[in-house]
């Protein structure tokens, strides 16, 4: 019993924290069955490369429009009730996916069930900061992301074994009758095991209201967390610029193109990579400062379209997915460290404001992805390389960390 409490220290782990992680894991699988397929849904219902590019931006730019609400809603109504209403709502976006079979539906659809991950964040975030103490805030945040890539590994693999049964309009359609089933249980999981703020009322009484006015709270940041938001804007960039089109590249561009099971062995293979890493990672970045663990994570952010673009078969896109498992080494880090530089009392707002301002901006780069992919895949690879360097440089030279803070 002494090593089973010394284990659950060493790993963050309380009631709260193992519910957040049970809803985690039973969403993610539901939602990661399908939605890494969407791209390939949307071109068998016909819907072109603007549509994919179209969705992408959607994703990018209603994480960065839900990412505040889902702050100030987790202030406001306390984690517990906040996550089961952003539950509700991925719920409904599966349930138009489900019952209508056309690219058109896809993107309404995708305006519920892509909010989950961007609204759900910054209450996980702040429950890891409530229930945790500073020196275990970035093992609590690398549990969560950990468990988050379980479903990863595992929910393309599945995806593609419905695309192999079925085809690839009714299996995607299948997979999420999947992920809407596990959600509802996901939904009576976490109002059983995440327990109620026994602080909220006393905090109601004496803390400041929370903050609905995004321009109001950006005068609350910090000149620390905006170093670190400038260059992270760029670097994803890099990111979103090719990510709807990486399983195209795939299964569509390459000289011997991968089945939709070699591409589901690819994503498992990237995601087993992040699972070894999170945990030693964690350790060390709780015991020293976090800079250089961000910066390491945005040169493997940076690196992985250059390597991409020269991989055109299954043997080598495998080191290619183990260099990008490797850009979530410093991940948690960065969100510990948002968490860190967040003022107190603002904490889920402050996050949900990061991710807003960020996304954002952002999402112009996904949806531009889709026109430099028209001029080639070259074009797009190196674009979003060359924003890769010019972010990590950035930060590299102006960031800080919270002892610099």
């Amino acid at each position: 019993m002494a090593r089973l409490e010394g284990i659950s220290d060493f790993l963050g782990l309380r009631r709260s924290t193992v519910g957040m992680l049970c809803m985690v894991i039973l969403v993610g699988m539901g939602e990661r069955m399908a939605e890494r397929f969407l791209p390939i849904y949307l071109m068998a219902l016909g819907g072109g490369v603007l549509s994919i590019g179209l969705l992408n931006g959607l994703d990018n730019l209603l994480s960065a429009l839900y990412s505040f609400p889902g702050g100030y809603l987790s202030d406001r109504l306390g984690t517990k009730r906040a996550l089961l209403v952003f539950n509700m709502v991925a719920m409904c976006g599966f349930l138009v996916v489900i019952l209508i079979p056309a690219w058109q539906a896809v993107l309404v659809g995708a305006v519920f069930f892509l909010s989950w991950s961007a609204i759900s964040l910054p209450a996980t975030m702040s429950l890891v900061a409530k229930v945790l103490p500073m020196n275990k805030r970035t093992m609590g945040v690398s549990m969560h992301s950990l468990v988050r890539r379980i479903p990863m590994a595992l929910g393309p693999v599945l995806g593609g074994l419905c695309i192999g049964a079925w085809g690839e309009r009714n299996g995607v359609r299948i997979a999420f009758v999947v992920a809407l089933l596990l959600s509802s249980l996901a939904a009576v999981l976490q109002q059983v095991f995440i327990e109620d703020d026994p602080q909220k009322a006393v905090d109601d009484d004496l803390s400041p209201a929370p903050e609905k006015n995004p321009f109001r709270l950006f005068s609350e940041m910090s000149t620390s967390l905006k170093r670190l938001l400038f260059p992270d804007i760029l670097v994803r960039f890099c990111e979103q610029i090719p990510y709807a089109f990486v399983v195209v590249w795939c299964m569509k561009t390459i000289a011997s193109p991968v089945t939709a099971f070699q591409f589901g062995i690819l994503t498992s293979i990237e995601m087993v990579t992040a699972l070894l890493i999170y945990i030693p990672v964690a350790y060390f970045a709780d015991r020293s400062t976090k800079k250089p663990f961000v910066v390491t994570t945005f040169i493997f952010f940076t690196f992985f379209p250059l390597v991409l673009l020269f991989c055109q078969s299954f043997a080598w896109l495998v080191p290619a997915f183990i260099l990008r498992g490797l850009k979530e080494f410093g991940e948690p880090t960065r969100k510990a460290l948002i968490m860190d530089l967040a003022p107190e009392n603002r904490k889920a707002a402050m996050f949900g404001l990061y991710y807003l301002l960020r996304d954002v901006i952002v999402s112009f780069a996904a949806f531009g992805g889709a026109f430099l992919w028209q001029i080639s895949p070259s074009t797009n690879f190196l674009v979003a390389f060359l924003c890769g360097v010019v972010g990590t440089a950035g930060f590299a030279i102006w960031g800080r960390d919270l002892s610099e803070a």
